[in-house]
């Protein structure tokens, strides 16, 4: 049998491996930005690592990640924070999410707009949980910090049937927030038009409105050229 040549299929294995390799360890690196927010990691200790450690999920820096790299859990303790920053949305969806020993501002609720999932939220002990003892089962005071746990759904809790209108259901939006949705086919103000919204009137309203614009501007530079 004739020896297989350099470019044999046998010479390709090693190049796969190294490729699958690479992409691995890119993909290991690629993590969310909030999770390398502040350095160091998570501490063996924490709740988000003991989370993290009961759930069988992996820890990468400051989150707690499932196999398909969404935050579960965030630990960014003793990280000097005044506010959790831009990047914090990232953890949206996490169900335990650690702030204690930041210098942070007492008014987080529009920090947490969009976190639906989150069950346990630790922080300092002169910050309120967000939207106060309404919003959470339990509220827990310590020497050094407080626990919010059991975000509660407001759309439940309210007893209001009118919070939304006649065509809109309420949907909660983070702790002490919710949201109505208008139901398929309306949209608008108070949910209160039908049908799907046409993009093609929009645009058309849109190029007229820019075309005449154009032309009153080309129109006046005109003028002010013979002028010249």
């Amino acid at each position: 049998m004739a020896p297989r040549g350099p470019g044999g299929p046998t010479s390709l294995v090693p190049c796969a491996a190294a490729l699958l390799l690479a992409l691995g360890v890119e993909r290991a690196l690629a993590l969310p930005e909030i999770c390398i927010q502040c350095p160091g990691s998570v501490q063996n200790l924490s709740e988000v690592a003991l989370f993290c450690k009961t759930s069988k999920l992996t820890l990468h820096a400051r989150c707690c990640l499932d196999q398909k790299g969404t935050i579960l859990g965030l630990d960014l303790q003793n990280c000097s924070l005044k506010d959790p920053g831009p990047k914090f949305f990232q953890a949206h969806t996490a169900i335990i999410i650690d702030l204690q020993a930041n210098p942070l501002k007492d008014d987080l609720v529009n920090t947490f707009h969009g976190f639906t999932q989150l069950q346990t939220l630790m922080l300092p002990q002169n910050v309120s949980c967000p939207g106060g003892i309404s919003a959470w089962n339990t509220i827990t005071s310590y020497s050094d910090n407080q626990t919010c746990q059991g975000q509660r759904n407001l759309c439940n809790s309210t007893g209001d049937p009118e919070m939304c209108p006649e065509n809109g259901s309420c949907a909660p939006d983070g702790p002490g927030l919710l949201q109505c949705l208008c139901a398929d086919g309306f949209h608008g103000y108070k949910c209160t038009r039908q049908g799907l919204f046409s993009l093609i009137v929009f645009f058309g309203i849109l190029g007229s409105t820019t075309l005449s614009i154009s032309i009153l501007l080309w129109e006046t530079q005109r003028r002010k050229a013979k002028a010249s």
